[in-house]
């Protein structure tokens, strides 16, 4: 027996110490085989290439186990388990990754994993290939390393997998690394782990990865800063990692996720830089929340003059605000304070006591427990891998000033029109002429009656006219030419003999006679007859818009909400929902988000199911969209509670709308809130129905995270 199976070992040209144990372990244990299994134990073989790199000899010692004479001895070097080594070290100083792997996994077949040198060099080459392949044989080498032997990879050999995984673009695999690490409270360094983010905010699951993985070094971070200081330091994040995660939220629209990233930096304590208070000032605006908006400005406005274009978005942000509240006297306000406050603070004495690091409320500064970040409004890293440019969509920075675009200018026009307050919009015009030098200059206030012409408002481009006149600002001849051939179009023949006595008036020209405003008509339809001005195309989108927008009023009630959400008042936080309920007026995202933090910071889990009952009917009729960071922090919500049917629910309706699940974190969640579960309960042992209906959700939570 021992002979045949000699020779058939010796005939199959892939033969290794694994296809050997095999064909022995297969063998039954009789006083026979035993010399069969002691002798694969012991075989010995020898690789010697050929030159196409294939053929392999084998060189068998049969001196101990011969039961034939004629049995020539073969030559061999030594035990398998050196020769595997030695080969799987020469590969690896080789970096013959395809040869590595395989030794490796012969060796483990037979012994185990090898030394832990080897098995991080591995892992690091495997991390050096830029391969997809590979690589996810290293994330899968390295949890199944961690899970059989925890200490045996080094931090520095997974953050080097990590880092690859990020680069190129497996966020979610690169995210599984990290948490391994962070289960034993070890984070890569500060730089190298920007370096990941940078990698991996690039995507939007990687976004929301990157941004639940900070929300766990966080609480990392505050459980051991309990402890011991000197251990919670490296695990403590910093301001770049919060600006990177930040900007992906607001690229990505993830406003829920971004207000829960900025409630971290204060509980952290990272100081915020100018990079931080922009982003910060983005989320802010897409969540509606303009009294923190306020808060950040009284700081801002006191930044020197070459800050100015790097702050230009925080005031695009805070004027898109207040035109959301429609509070069109603030929006002006802003537009004429926005330059000068900046030149007040020109003195060095001045601004070294303005600028200060200070704090900020986040939630607002009339709560008495409220957290606050702290912030260096002038603290600009130039190095930074962060560039923060955003959208231009109502301030430019021109000639070293902030000037109104043309949307922002219709924004003004359009409001002003639609609440009768052309007399302010004058004065406003006026002054963006004088003291701003505005985009559109000296023509500012021509353009502006020029696109009430082209929308038919002839009586408020006439306000205009009247009003520079009054405020000693006459208009050129050809403001007067355009609204008077306006009016001969409509056949407005008393408004335009009124307008020619004011020309008159106003010394233009005294000698108007009839051929000669005749011919100035015709030159005026012919300069209009090219189309729309830009302005007034800006105008119509506007107008357009405006009609799609929500209420104001449903952000004055969600800021309300969020208040009160905030400071813990349940009940003052109830009485804005009911009245938005009263009046008819649509919930947003942010309506349902605010209630849910109230509710959850005091683990009113119940309520929660009653909210979510809202949330359905609302969506279910098409007037609230589903929403991925809300959906996530409900299947929070119920996990914590041990609504385990919700939790389902939940999950359900985010497969129907296919949006990403975080599993390792709800797995992480329900391991540290529910590890023992009905871990050993049977349906057939469940008391009652409900615990048994409970039990069949449990299981299938648990099946859905890949818990065994």
């Amino acid at each position: 027996m021992l002979l045949g199976f000699t020779k058939e070992i010796l005939s199959h040209n892939h033969c290794t110490k694994c296809y050997l144990l095999r064909k022995a372990s297969a063998l039954p244990r009789t006083p026979l085989t035993s010399n069969i299994h002691e002798f694969v134990n012991n075989f010995q073989f020898r690789w010697s290439q050929s030159s196409d790199g294939h053929c392999m000899q084998f060189g068998l010692s049969l001196q101990k186990f011969s039961t034939c004479n004629h049995c020539e001895r073969l030559s061999w070097e030594g035990s398998s388990h050196e020769i595997l080594l030695r080969k799987l070290e020469s590969s690896l100083k080789s970096h013959q990754v395809q040869e590595a792997w395989e030794y490796f996994h012969d060796f483990k077949s037979l012994y185990g994993f090898p030394a832990g040198c080897l098995v991080n060099q591995l892992v690091v080459q495997l991390s050096y290939t830029s391969n997809h392949v590979w690589l996810r044989k290293a994330c899968d080498l390295a949890l199944q390393i961690v899970k059989e032997k925890s200490d045996f990879l080094q931090a520095d050999t997974l953050t080097k997998l990590a880092l690859s995984l990020a680069r190129l673009q497996m966020p979610v695999p690169a995210s599984m690394i990290l948490r391994l690490m962070l289960e034993t409270q070890c984070v890569p360094p500060m730089n190298l782990l920007s370096l990941i983010f940078l990698h991996m905010v690039k995507t939007e699951i990687g976004s929301h990865v990157t941004s639940n993985y900070l929300v766990q070094v966080s609480d990392c971070f505050k459980s051991l800063n309990g402890k011991s200081v000197h251990e919670a330091v490296p695990v403590k994040p910093n301001t770049m990692i919060f600006n990177l995660v930040l900007d992906a939220c607001v690229r990505f629209k993830l406003l829920l996720k971004g207000l829960c990233i900025m409630d971290l930096m204060p509980m952290t304590g990272t100081v915020a830089d100018a990079h931080s208070i922009v982003i910060i000032s983005q989320i802010l605006e897409m969540n509606g929340l303009i009294d923190e908006m306020k808060e950040l400005r009284g700081h801002i406005d006191r930044v020197s003059t070459p800050y100015l274009p790097h702050y230009r978005q925080f005031y695009d942000c805070l004027l898109s605000l207040h035109f959301k509240f429609n509070d069109i006297s603030a929006a002006a306000e802003l537009v004429l304070g926005m330059n000068k406050q900046h030149d007040c603070h020109s003195d060095i004495k001045d601004r070294k006591h303005l600028l200060k690091p200070c704090l900020v409320a986040i939630g607002s500064h009339h709560l008495k427990n409220g957290l606050k970040i702290q912030f260096d409004p002038e603290l600009l890293q130039k190095d930074s891998v962060l560039k923060v440019e955003g959208r231009q969509h109502l301030i430019f920075y021109r000639d070293g000033k902030l000037v109104l675009s043309n949307r922002a200018l219709a924004k003004f026009i359009s409001r002003y029109k639609k609440d009768g307050r052309i007399n302010e919009l004058s004065k406003l015009l006026l002054s963006i002429q004088k003291d701003l030098c505005s985009l559109a200059g000296s023509s500012l206030c021509f353009d502006v009656i020029g696109a009430c012409l082209q929308f038919g408002w002839l009586e408020s481009a006439h306000d205009i006219l009247d009003d520079m006149e009054a405020y000693g600002s006459r208009m050129g001849l050809e403001a007067y030419i355009s609204l008077l051939s306006a009016y001969y179009k409509r056949k407005m023949h008393r408004e335009a003999k009124v307008l020619i006595k004011q020309m008159k008036g106003a010394g233009l020209d005294e000698n108007l006679s009839d051929d000669s405003i005749n011919r100035l008509i015709l030159d005026a339809e012919a300069s209009c007859s090219f189309g729309l001005s830009d302005l007034a195309v800006t105008l119509g989108q506007v107008l357009k818009d405006e009609e799609e927008t929500f209420s104001p009023k449903i952000y004055e009630l969600n800021s309300c909400i969020y208040f009160f959400s905030k400071a813990r008042m349940i009940e003052d936080m109830l009485k804005p929902y009911r009245r938005l309920k009263e009046r008819n007026i649509q919930p947003t995202v942010q309506t349902f988000a605010y209630m849910l933090y109230g509710y959850s910071s005091l683990g009113m889990y119940r309520e929660i199911t009653i909210l979510w009952g809202d949330i359905k009917r609302f969506t279910s009729n098409g007037s609230l969209k589903p929403n991925r960071d809300l959906y996530e922090s409900l299947l929070l919500n119920f996990l914590r509670g041990g609504y385990f049917e919700r939790v389902m629910e939940v999950v359900g309706h985010m497969r129907d709308q296919n949006m990403y699940t975080d599993k390792w974190m709800y797995k992480s969640v329900f391991l540290r809130l529910h590890r023992n579960l009905y871990r050993n309960l049977k349906a057939s042992e469940a008391r009652t129905e409900a615990q048994s209906k409970r039990l069949e959700y449990v299981q299938a939570f648990r099946k859905w995270v890949g818990i065994d």
